[in-house]
């Protein structure tokens, strides 16, 4: 789950099963109830059918925390400007290289590559709000400069902010 819509959906869905549903955030679901294997499979199939799924792989699991973690350190404005290795060992209790080697084996791409797309997201939306200069965008987004938001957003869109802003089109991160 990457958004609130997703937390919304399986909520939805988790309480239209039937179960008593304590908590769901980015990443995970706390039911009341006990699941035997019949009924994880039931749930597991409701979820494929709306497009998650289960994550039940260590890697996987560790994988999808830090994902989840850093999607809520790019939209929180605050802290991005931390060492992001030190802040996740911090927030997971996991050695930073742990999770970059299960990290790698389930997503085939690095953390910071990682953080870097969905901070370049977070840009492209700030941008199609239209509200905010480069400058503020920049700085709301943990980059030191605009140059440097700049050069990166270029490396990662193969666009400038100018252009994308005259222009360009959102692609979902899921299609990158």
């Amino acid at each position: 789950m990457v958004c609130d819509r997703c937390i919304m959906v399986v909520d939805s869905l988790l309480r239209r099963l039937g179960y008593t549903v304590v908590n769901v955030a980015l990443g995970s679901a706390d039911i009341a109830e006990f699941l035997d294997d019949e009924a994880l499979e039931g749930v597991a199939g409701e979820l494929r059918r709306l497009g998650f799924g289960l994550i039940e792989d260590e890697a996987k699991l560790t994988a999808q925390k830090v994902k989840t973690l850093l999607i809520g350190l790019v939209r929180s404005e605050s802290g991005t400007r931390l060492k992001l290795s030190a802040w996740l060992e911090e927030h997971t209790g996991i050695d930073y290289r742990t999770l970059g080697s299960a990290f790698v084996a389930v997503e085939g791409r690095t953390i910071e590559n990682y953080f870097i797309s969905q901070k370049i997201e977070y840009v492209k939306e700030l941008l199609d709000y239209g509200r905010f200069t480069a400058s503020e965008i920049a700085y709301r987004t943990g980059y030191s400069s605009v140059a440097h938001l700049s050069r990166q957003f270029r490396a990662v869109t193969g666009m400038t902010v100018t252009q994308y802003r005259t222009g360009g089109r959102r692609r979902p991160l899921d299609k990158v």
